[in-house]
């Protein structure tokens, strides 16, 4: 997750904006910002992907392999 919070944070600071701008901007809560900074793991994907829009990004499940 510490990629995710870094990247985001980059991005935001990137555009000049607050976390409170930037989650008006998203069309997210501020909490939901401050979670993906703060490298949280229980993240809503919806809401990760409403963020990353803003920088043409998205998130997407990726199969594991069978470990059999």
């Amino acid at each position: 997750m510490n990629q995710l919070s870094d990247f985001l944070k980059k991005k935001r600071k990137e555009v000049n904006l607050t976390q409170e701008e930037f989650a008006e901007r998203s069309g997210v809560a501020l909490t939901v910002i401050r979670k993906i900074e703060q490298g949280k793991t229980n993240l809503n994907m919806e809401k990760v992907n409403l963020v990353l829009q803003m920088f043409g990004h998205e998130l997407a499940p990726v199969k594991s392999k069978n470990l059999n």
